[in-house]
């Protein structure tokens, strides 16, 4: 079902924020637990960073053959196949006795996570096509749904009923949302068998678009900083200010990743109306988001009072929403849209594979230097991503834009 002739198919957006908010979720919690986690076991910060470490990297490594998968199989059983796994997973982390289970059980989360976006989002992009912006804008709220919900829900239970707990209510209520989802979710277009699609597609073709590797560069230094902030900031605000572990959590999540979702739903609108106009429009309000988000980083980690810190929180989650808006729509507007899941996971495995030293790097920071000037430093990652994507839109958008469509348009005349 196109949505350029039918009406806004609200059921299908919903079901998949669902998932994608339980996706992120169950990705978060076990940061907000850090401390718990810690003490219970026994554990000390570089191991907790090695954690975290391993389960960004198993995205990663796992996130090439999901798109692999979600070209050439059907997207709806990927989908379906990934929230059980990382629900159930997620489950059985309730049950962690030591460091080696955690980091098994934290990899499979994961490595089963990583099928969820590259299938997910090029579903969505078969579904919208005029309205692909506020689509992807409503998606990507779900991610910060779930981070502030982990952060609040998390937090509560972790101080109350102990950290065990979070793990079997969060995965429990991920296996029921699977069923809900076998039952109810559409699946996208079928795959002709005509139709190859090789493992490495998405990684050959990434590298061939000057575009798309600028792109994936910028988006490479976003989520190092995500991936420092969300393993790291509830724990800042616990040890600097002497925050609760429900406090620390809800006030590292809540403010920056409210104002986030202002910030995609205004951009998500605006970004459709401005590649109306100018294709390149997407990339100027990424740009822009990085660059105007980069001092309020720096004002977050080397903040002395609390309400100094909320507020680099919230405009640093304004501008990292602006940019999140487009992450795939822009990547998009240069890939050809049979091998978008496939290019989508090369751009998220460079991405993962770096980010995932984010927090190993941000634990040895805090023992040499302290974990506020760690955060700070994280500003920088975003000035080099901005710079990044103004030079693709000076020297290679256009070009790689048009032969995109040019493909498309070649094939669309073959098949009729």
């Amino acid at each position: 079902m196109s949505q350029s002739t039918k009406k806004f198919n609200w059921e299908f957006i919903v079901l998949l924020w669902f998932a994608f908010f339980f996706n992120q979720a169950d990705r978060q919690v076990f940061n907000i637990a850090l401390p718990a986690v810690r003490d219970d076991l026994g554990l000390n910060d570089v191991q907790l960073g090695l954690i975290a470490s391993a389960f960004i990297l198993a995205i990663g490594v796992f996130v090439p053959i999901a798109g692999y998968v979600g070209d050439r199989f059907s997207k709806k059983t990927v989908i379906l196949l990934s929230l059980l796994i990382w629900s159930s997973a997620t489950f059985f982390t309730g049950f962690s006795g030591g460091f080696l289970i955690l980091i098994i059980l934290r990899s499979i989360v994961g490595g089963s996570e990583a099928f969820y976006a590259p299938a997910a989002n090029a579903l969505i992009g078969e579904k919208f096509k005029s309205n692909l912006g506020h689509a992807m804008a409503i998606h990507q709220t779900a991610l910060y749904a779930g981070i502030i919900g982990s952060g609040i829900i998390g937090g509560y239970l972790t101080e109350h009923y102990g950290w065990r707990m979070v793990f079997y209510i969060f995965g429990g209520i991920g296996i029921v949302l699977f069923i809900l989802m076998f039952l109810r979710l559409e699946d996208g277009v079928a795959r002709s068998k005509e139709q190859k699609v090789t493992l490495l597609d998405g990684i050959k073709n990434l590298a061939a678009n000057r575009t798309a590797v600028l792109l994936t560069s910028a988006f490479t230094c976003m989520v190092f900083v995500n991936v420092g902030y969300l393993t790291w900031t509830s724990t800042f605000l616990h040890e600097k200010f002497d925050l609760g572990l429900t406090e620390a959590g809800f006030s590292s999540m809540f403010y920056h990743h409210a104002f986030a979702f202002v910030g995609v739903m205004v951009a998500g609108k605006l970004s459709d109306r401005l590649a109306g106009k100018n294709a390149g429009g997407r990339l100027k309000i990424q740009a822009w988001a990085l660059l105007l988000g980069a001092p309020f980083i720096f004002l977050m980690g080397l903040g002395t009072d609390l309400p100094v810190v909320y507020v680099g929180l919230s405009i640093f989650g304004l501008f990292r929403g602006m940019y999140d808006s487009n992450i795939y729509a822009s990547l998009f507007s240069v890939v050809d849209e049979k091998i978008r899941a496939s290019v989508a996971s090369a751009m998220i495995m460079c991405s993962y594979i770096i980010g995932s030293l984010a927090p190993v790097v941000l634990a040895y920071f805090k023992v040499g230097f302290g974990l506020t000037n760690g955060l700070a430093s994280l500003s920088l990652f975003y000035v080099l991503g901005s710079v990044l994507i103004f030079i693709a839109l000076k020297f290679t958008f256009k070009k790689d834009r048009n032969v995109a469509l040019e493909i498309m348009k070649n094939r669309d005349e073959f098949e009729k």
